[in-house]
């Protein structure tokens, strides 16, 4: 059974290791599993990745930001995600259109009719089936990310307001969309947060824990 499973959550939040714990345990129990994220998901979705997070940040208006975002999903799309579902597997994608709407529309400023619909043209009316929301404080999420080695990137550069702007916006999609939709408080015990996610990717699929 192919089924689209997105992560989202803010910088620090932990959905990039749950994700890689979800397909590692999916795969355990015999499913087909593509792991990829936004943006970097496809050869070009690598040069607009550098483009947006890397090391030297290029300066961009909101506005062209959103629009690089756009591109790489409408390339990773058509060339790795709706691919995969038809060949019946399950994609785990770290980031997706909510990601999107939260970053550049909450977060920005964007007019959120304008976001919704240059996503909805870059996914071509993709939806995912299943979205965890890793939920955590700006702050605590923040000193996660700047913990980590390496530069930060773009976002992790910005103040802790756009953060809980992005935050807020990420909790106004999960209520909007709670079928869709699972808030998992990441400040709990990761083995926990983990085997929530995993009871509910299998049910959703179809299967028993």
């Amino acid at each position: 059974m192919s089924l689209f499973i997105t992560f989202e959550g803010i910088e620090g939040s932990g959905k990039s290791s749950h994700a890689r714990s979800l397909a590692a345990a999916l795969r355990a129990r015999g499913y087909d599993v593509v792991e990829t994220r936004e943006p970097g998901g496809t050869s070009a979705g690598t040069a607009i990745r550098a483009l947006l997070l890397g090391a030297e940040v290029t300066p961009l208006t909101p506005l062209a930001e959103l629009f690089l975002y756009c591109a790489d999903r409408t390339q990773h799309v058509a060339e790795v995600v709706r691919p995969a579902l038809a060949r019946g597997q399950v994609v785990v994608c770290d980031r997706f259109s909510d990601s999107t709407i939260a970053y550049q529309g909450y977060g920005r400023g964007l007019a959120l009719p304008v976001v919704r619909a240059l996503d909805a043209q870059a996914r071509e009316g993709l939806e995912p089936g299943l979205t965890f929301l890793l939920d955590c404080a700006a702050s605590v999420g923040l000193a996660r990310a700047k913990a980590r080695a390496g530069l930060e990137d773009r976002f992790e550069r910005e103040t802790v307001g756009f953060h809980e702007r992005i935050r807020e916006g990420f909790r106004a999609l999960a209520a909007a969309a709670p079928a869709r939709m699972v808030v998992v408080d990441s400040t709990q015990d990761p083995a926990v947060a983990g085997e929530r996610i995993v009871a509910t990717a299998l049910a959703r699929l179809g299967a028993g824990a």
